[in-house]
């Protein structure tokens, strides 16, 4: 059974997680960089096999300004997300148009959270 502590992480967990989606999908990259720490870390999925490792708001935000500015029309849906205390993993698939046409990717982020923001955020991507 969970005590109540547990069950208390993993509701901050969730909701800064959520908040930090929502803002991604609005492409607001000043209410995503408010959703994670001063110290934050963000694995990106290029270029392969491991990707990039951008560490602390500073390099992050400046990342995800140019993402936006790049992807218009980027949006990610949740195919599934599940927390456990500070960690949170989420399923999704990426849409935007690329070559004038729909075009996806599956993948997964595994995010953890501290004091109610987004402390890392690693990705992963099939194929």
């Amino acid at each position: 059974m969970k005590t109540e502590t547990e069950n208390s992480a993993t509701n901050q967990t969730l909701a800064a997680v959520e908040r930090f989606n929502t803002a991604f999908n609005r492409h607001d990259a000043d209410a995503v960089m408010k959703a994670m720490t001063e110290d934050c870390v963000f694995e990106n999925t290029n270029p392969q096999p491991d990707g990039t490792r951008l560490v602390g708001a500073e390099a992050v935000g400046a990342y995800w300004k140019k993402f936006f500015a790049s992807n218009p029309d980027a949006v990610f849906e949740t195919e599934e997300l599940f927390a456990h205390g500070d960690r949170c993993v989420v399923r999704w698939i990426y849409r935007k148009t690329k070559d004038g046409k729909p075009w996806h990717l599956r993948g997964v982020d595994i995010f953890k959270v501290r004091n109610g923001k987004v402390a890392e955020k690693l990705a992963y991507v099939k194929g």
